[in-house]
């Protein structure tokens, strides 16, 4: 998200920060009216974006033209793969826009498209959540007409709400016109960021209290299957130590991703070194490359799938062995 900044001087007139990341100043998502220096701050972003544009793409694609993997699991495993494409496009999009198309309103528009996709990236994690909590909760009825129709729910909420708050920047409540307002990320003003970073905490506390309970259902299955299964002492252990270690791992790189982030919205002043904005911006848009890897590239569906679209790919010289579940 664009970089040049300004507390100055002879372009105030302009309403255009210009200041390097040495001199201090927000982090700027405006373009400017004339050619800014290259940031490699901005070219870092422009990757990541790229690959996690890439990534998520392959996923919206296994799951669109494959009619199986239509079950309320994968439609929102496929809304955060859409979330976290939206957010990738978003960020090569801004690049291109600061440095080659030099353009306020369009800039307006994809800062709108970044805080529309990340917000909906992380209702989709929350939503994926319930529905894990859920299906473990009320495992009888999990699979019938009413799981189907929450699933729709959900999805109509998530991103419902994901672009009302992208409509926000564009139809005016930005610090364009008043610098004093704006937040560490230009042009959304402090209150707008506090919103967006207040509506975060409520949803990793609603993840934790759910991934809590989703441990302890999880330890008491397998404490049961142990007991009917005459498994020894051992073998329970692994099984809730495995399940307890995947659960640990899905919510520790949420909360490694996007609370340094969180909480610098909160503490942060458009005045501080935009060098702290960047360090806390960057693991953010990670956790869009790592959701892929957690939510879908592990799913044994999703792998035979890509392992057949490879197998197609491949000469006819090599052959194409089926893969058994050992293998994934």
């Amino acid at each position: 998200m664009n970089e040049n900044f300004s507390k100055s001087s002879g372009e105030s007139e302009q309403g255009i920060w210009l200041e390097s990341a040495e001199d201090g100043g927000s982090l700027d998502l405006t373009s400017v009216p004339r050619e800014p220096m290259l940031n490699p701050w901005d070219v870092v972003l422009c990757i990541s974006g790229t690959v996690i544009a890439c990534e998520n793409a392959i996923v919206v694609a296994v799951i669109f033209y494959t009619p199986s993997l239509r079950t309320p699991m994968f439609l929102l495993i496929g809304s955060l793969a859409t979330a976290d494409l939206l957010a990738g496009l978003g960020l090569i999009l801004h690049f291109v826009f600061l440095y080659c198309v030099q353009s306020e309103a369009v800039n307006l528009i994809t800062v709108g498209l970044l805080v529309a996709s990340f917000t909906a990236s992380v209702s989709s994690l929350l939503a994926i959540t319930i529905d894990r909590y859920l299906s473990l909760y009320n495992a009888l009825t999990y699979y019938s007409e009413h799981t189907v129709t929450r699933t729709y729910i959900m999805l109509i909420l998530t991103w419902g709400v994901s672009l009302c708050l992208g409509m926000l920047p564009v139809v005016g409540w930005n610090c364009l016109k008043d610098t004093a307002s704006c937040s560490i990320v230009r042009p959304l003003t402090k209150t707008n960021l506090v919103i967006l970073s207040v509506s975060f905490f409520m949803v990793f506390a609603l993840m934790l209290q759910l991934y809590a309970q989703i441990c302890k259902i999880v330890c008491r299955h397998a404490h049961q299957i142990a007991l009917q299964r005459h498994f020894l002492p051992t073998s329970h252990y692994v099984t809730t130590r495995k399940g307890i270690s995947t659960l640990a791992v899905i919510l520790g790189t949420f909360a490694s991703c996007w609370l340094p982030f969180a909480i610098y919205c909160l503490l942060g002043d458009y005045t501080y070194p935009p060098i702290y904005t960047y360090i806390t911006l960057l693991p953010a848009t990670y956790n869009s490359m790592i959701n892929p890897i957690i939510y879908a590239f592990r799913n044994q569906e999703i792998q035979k799938v890509l392992w057949a679209a490879c197998c197609g790919c491949m000469s006819s010289k090599l052959s194409c062995r089926s893969r058994s579940p050992s293998d994934v």
